[in-house]
């Protein structure tokens, strides 16, 4: 199923039921006055988050979402029942806007439900026209229209971590090993075409898809994933030590993060050196000196292929986050 981060849809509360027009008649009784019921309340709609990264993917098709209308009234003053509530399950970290008066709703909570429509109220039978004056009431009212608008619907990811870099800098093995992930991993670039989530001890670290020159500007996979990182705490910037010339490679990501939002730019970077196994450590060593010239912060070396380099990489992001 595709990975879907993204919908525009419309959606609708319930109409409220008619109240009607009824009398009360029993056999061999005379008239004994009105009995119209009341309409049903429309159904409302509620949003709420859910652990499913790839929720939104079962609505890819869906463009309407209606709540139920209310029952019309009845007869012998009973009321129509009330329209079932329509609940929108969408991922965590989901922000829903309704686009007809820019209000917008955070979906942070899991199992949380929202209110973001609220269903129309029903109309009003003739026995509720009953008075002395009026013994034999004809009025009603119609149900009231539920709410409706268009929404925007954009999943952003909220992690404790993410990890960024060019395009097969081993984030997704990295993510596999430190969490027991089951990333997508490919000797090519672009295997990662969705971000992908892994859970170590109680921190949500995020695999987000490779970036290259000019993804602010929509190029590779651009900003569909760049707008990802907005709610992550943390950065760790992954760079293979296969690139020669590790310092270019550090600000290709740099200008790119700083194009697409200055507050993103500003977050806390801690550098991770992937590969380690791919150069000898007297060339490992001169990259990483070379990087040590622009980027002061701290920084981890490891190889997928080294338990010993992997549990110590895991114990010092476990570190660093706990302290933060």
């Amino acid at each position: 199923m595709a990975f879907v981060d993204e919908l525009k849809v419309h959606i609708r509360a319930g109409n409220g039921g008619d109240g009607v027009v009824r009398w009360l008649h029993e056999k061999g009784k005379e008239f004994m006055g009105p009995a119209g019921g009341n309409g049903g309340k429309g159904g409302d709609v509620y949003v709420v988050g859910v652990s499913d990264l790839s929720k939104l993917a079962h609505y890819r098709h869906k463009k309407e979402f209606a709540a139920m209308r209310g029952d019309d009234g009845q007869s012998r003053s009973m009321h129509g029942k009330d329209g079932d509530d329509l609940i929108i399950e969408v991922p965590i970290g989901t922000l829903v806007t309704n686009l007809d008066n820019e209000k917008a709703f955070d979906i942070t909570t899991l199992g949380e439900p929202v209110l973001i429509l609220k269903g129309g109220r029903g109309g009003l039978g003739n026995e509720h026209f009953k008075a002395s004056t009026n013994v034999a009431p004809q009025e009603f009212t119609l149900g009231r229209e539920g709410e409706e608008a268009d929404f925007l619907i954009e999943l952003q990811l909220t992690a404790s971590a993410s990890f960024i870099g060019l395009p097969n800098a081993g984030k997704s093995s990295l993510l596999n090993a430190l969490t027991r992930a089951e990333a997508k991993v490919g000797d090519y670039q672009f295997t990662t075409l969705e971000p992908n989530l892994g859970a170590l001890y109680e921190f949500v670290l995020a695999d987000i898809p490779g970036l290259i020159a000019g993804a602010a500007d929509g190029k590779g996979l651009g900003i569909k994933f760049l707008r990802h990182i907005k709610r992550t705490k943390v950065l760790f910037h992954c760079i293979s030590l296969e690139n020669e010339d590790v310092v270019a490679t550090y600000n290709i990501i740099r200008n790119e993060l700083e194009a697409f939002d200055a507050e993103v730019a500003k977050k806390d970077e801690y550098i991770i050196f992937t590969k380690t196994d791919m150069v000898t450590p007297e060339v490992m060593e001169e990259r990483i000196a070379s990087l040590k010239q622009v980027h002061n912060g701290e920084f981890f070396k490891v190889t997928v292929y080294d338990d010993v380099s992997i549990k110590e990489l895991s114990e010092g992001i476990l570190k660093l986050l706990r302290n933060k």
